[in-house]
């Protein structure tokens, strides 16, 4: 049963300053000693939750995804995290912005998810398109569900959907582990610590929760709370108000055990998403 290695970066990311940021997380990455097959990045790695994308959105052919190319290959590993992406024009001759987690394999393929729930609070869904399709990746052998921020207040986008054999039986859980990259405010911290253990709980898997820290340029403070959560909602990890890297592994043993002792997936409600 083989384990997952995967690194949680937790920084104080720089105002709407890409370079600056790029610079910081490459010095950060290359520092990781512990053998790790994933590399976890906030959302809106390069800039900070800003909603000015019109200033720093790039194509998939921007520097940024190249700069993601170029790490995920030297350091041999998947590496995620959120950033700006612009589409378009369309046919009315308009562009299109997305919150886009980009997952960067060493061999230079990726996958992507777009935000799908829009923070209106904070004016994101007057700026940016929602997403619709959701993202399941694949490392040695584990499912991960990868996911922005906002999106752990809607449990129903995370949720297992059981897939059944030719009898109607279930099987399997759809995915193993679920990431949340994000810009998570100090002040509704309690939610994202509350809501990364119950995701964890009801759908029986890992949880990982990847913030940022310090005040950003609205002045609105990140105390960082990035968190491992094991199948059973416990905690493995937490950090609060320091930068850190974090690698960690965890456990297949742990989760199959935990899915066979309490086999509460197979009473799961049957559902489809419609995107």
């Amino acid at each position: 049963m083989a384990s997952l290695a995967l690194t949680l970066i937790q920084p104080d990311l720089i105002w709407e300053n890409k370079q600056a940021n790029l610079l910081m997380l490459e010095q950060k990455i290359r520092e990781i000693q512990a053998p790790t097959q994933i590399v976890v990045l906030p959302e809106m790695f390069s800039t900070g939750f800003t909603m000015r994308p019109e200033l720093f959105a790039e194509s998939m052919q921007g520097p940024t995804v190249e700069w993601m190319k170029r790490i995920a290959a030297e350091k041999k590993v998947a590496l995620t995290g959120s950033l700006i992406i612009e589409e378009g024009p369309d046919a009315q001759g308009e562009k299109r912005y997305y919150n886009r987690l980009l997952w960067i394999l060493p061999n230079g393929s990726y996958g992507y998810y777009d935000k799908r729930h829009l923070f209106a609070y904070g004016g994101e869904d007057s700026h940016y398109t929602p997403g619709h399709g959701r993202l399941i990746a694949s490392v040695n052998g584990w499912k991960i569900l990868l996911l922005v921020c906002y999106d752990l207040r809607f449990p129903v986008w995370s949720r297992q959907q059981i897939p059944g054999d030719l009898s109607g039986k279930t099987t399997e859980p759809e995915y193993d582990l679920a990431i949340y990259v994000a810009n998570w405010p100090q002040r509704r911290i309690h939610a994202w610590k509350t809501l990364l253990q119950a995701r964890a709980i009801e759908n029986q898997c890992y949880v990982v929760g990847v913030n940022r820290v310090g005040s950003d340029g609205n002045d609105i403070y990140h105390s960082g709370d990035s968190m491992v959560v094991d199948p059973l909602g416990a905690i493995q990890y937490q950090k609060s108000h320091e930068e850190d890297v974090f690698t960690c592994s965890l456990s297949r043993e742990v989760l199959e055990e935990a899915r066979h002792k309490f086999p509460f997936w197979k009473d799961a409600d049957s559902f489809t998403l419609h995107n």
